[in-house]
């Protein structure tokens, strides 16, 4: 029986729904579509902030000194890069709705400052009964030790969770450690993929 239900955060509970402000971005600096989102994400130092060993604020000097940016410019490049990022309310209430049925839980790569995101700028920390980063565990999925640091700290056994992400490799690493998972996407009725696995949200 499923008693802890984890979720991915970026691509999940918060999406990019609006390409336009990263694309003129690009455009301005002379970049290749999709480049700012590889140089935040998946550059050897997007990566190294995501595995915690160095900091987001430090990712950030170091696209201001690629750029040649001061200050103002740095922190409007970040305000642009996320500026089409939004909140995925209706799956936040779906997460609400588990409980106290259900642990809920989120395993996400991310930077240093994911407390800081789901606190404040995204709020939605109060869902969970558990916040698992990346930076903070210096691992990133899909390495078989973030989901077992996770089970262990949920008190549950694989069987006992299920695991919901945009990527396909997270899923599987997840299930490779046998846990269950779902593969979002945009269009997927998550209430209805989670009742597939016996798994119900208070009022449905």
């Amino acid at each position: 029986m499923i008693k802890a239900v984890i979720f991915d955060v970026g691509g999940v509970l918060v999406r990019t729904e609006d390409q336009a402000p990263r694309r003129e971005l690009e455009i301005r600096l002379g970049l290749q579509p999709g480049e700012a989102e590889w140089l935040v994400y998946n550059s050897e130092m997007g990566q190294q902030a995501q595995r915690g060993a160095i900091s987001a604020q430090a990712l950030w000097r170091w696209i201001q000194a690629r750029f040649h940016f001061d200050d103002a410019e740095v922190a409007a490049f970040r305000r642009q890069f996320w500026g089409g990022v939004r909140l995925n309310a209706p799956l936040l209430a779906l997460v609400r709705s588990l409980r106290p049925l259900h642990q809920t839980a989120i395993i996400s790569n991310a930077m240093d400052d994911l407390l800081v995101t789901l606190t404040e700028v995204y709020p939605m920390a109060d869902a969970f009964d558990l916040i698992v980063g990346s930076a903070y565990e210096g691992v990133m999925k899909p390495a078989p030790e973030i989901f077992l640091r996770t089970l262990a700290r949920l008190g549950r056994r694989p069987e006992e969770a299920i695991f919901i992400d945009d990527f396909a490799h997270n899923v599987a690493g997840a299930q490779a450690v046998g846990m269950a998972a779902i593969h979002y996407t945009p269009d997927l009725d998550v209430a209805a993929a989670l009742a597939e696995h016996g798994v119900a949200a208070i009022g449905c």
